[in-house]
């Protein structure tokens, strides 16, 4: 199994839900975090872990230039892994063409969601954590796989669990091959100072659950030897146990 964070960069976050890189602007204020996506190598898949930020323009999204300065076609990818809808985490899905049409960025891939997540998703419309321009391009997609069950298996390799702490129904994953086993708690488990600090953050849907999750995750992985991917994390974006 081969791990490639895909660190779109180091950002500031408003209350506003606004995301300024720091590099850019260096004066800003807010939350400090980085955003990075994961593609995870299998001998039988190449798997995206969410998706990141949307570009400021209608241009293809940044995750595309990763994979590419990586040697991977956005073609090659043959499964896309949804824990839940903030815009951070979907914007790169695709973009805006000058004819204002939707361009995909991954036709090859299956997309696996939680369809629960995505109702709730839609009726936030006061909400400035989503960008509805993409989250209502995703019922559109013929390529969509909708989970709706509280655990289960994608493959052999794959399974998924919602965890429900920072939305009602966000997921978490996990990807095993031989005898490694790697876990995405997205945002519920997004820095390695939330197992330092166990806080039920208010920030979150349930604050109290995703912190008993981490709890939890913290001694199955430290057991079992998981490794841990943090799309928040700034210094660290693999925790190995």
């Amino acid at each position: 199994m081969k791990i490639i964070p895909l660190q779109e960069g180091n950002y500031f976050v408003s209350n506003e839900k606004e995301f300024k890189l720091m590099d850019e602007f260096p004066q800003a204020s807010g939350l400090k975090m980085a955003i990075q996506p994961f593609l995870i190598i299998t001998q039988n898949d190449y798997i995206l872990l969410d998706l990141g930020l949307r570009s400021d323009k209608n241009e293809v999204p940044l995750i595309q230039n990763l994979l590419k300065s990586h040697t991977i076609l956005p073609e090659q990818i043959t499964k896309v892994l949804v824990s839940h809808f903030h815009k951070d985490h979907i914007g790169g899905i695709g973009y805006f063409n000058e004819k204002d049409e939707f361009v995909q960025s991954f036709p090859n891939a299956t997309i696996y969601m939680q369809s629960r997540e995505l109702d709730f998703a839609l009726e936030q419309k006061q909400s400035p954590s989503y960008d509805f321009d993409i989250l209502n391009q995703f019922k559109l997609l013929p390529n969509i796989e909708m989970l709706d069950n509280d655990k289960g298996e994608i493959t052999n390799e794959i399974s998924y669990e919602v965890s429900a702490g920072h939305t009602p129904f966000h997921q978490v994953f996990w990807i095993k091959e031989n005898e490694e086993i790697t876990f995405y708690g997205a945002d519920d488990l997004p820095q390695e100072a939330y197992l330092k600090l166990h806080v039920a953050y208010k920030t979150d849907y349930d604050g109290k659950c995703a912190m008993e999750s981490r709890k939890k995750w913290e001694q199955e992985a430290t057991q079992a030897h998981w490794k841990i991917l943090l799309y928040h994390d700034m210094k660290k974006p693999v925790l190995e146990f």
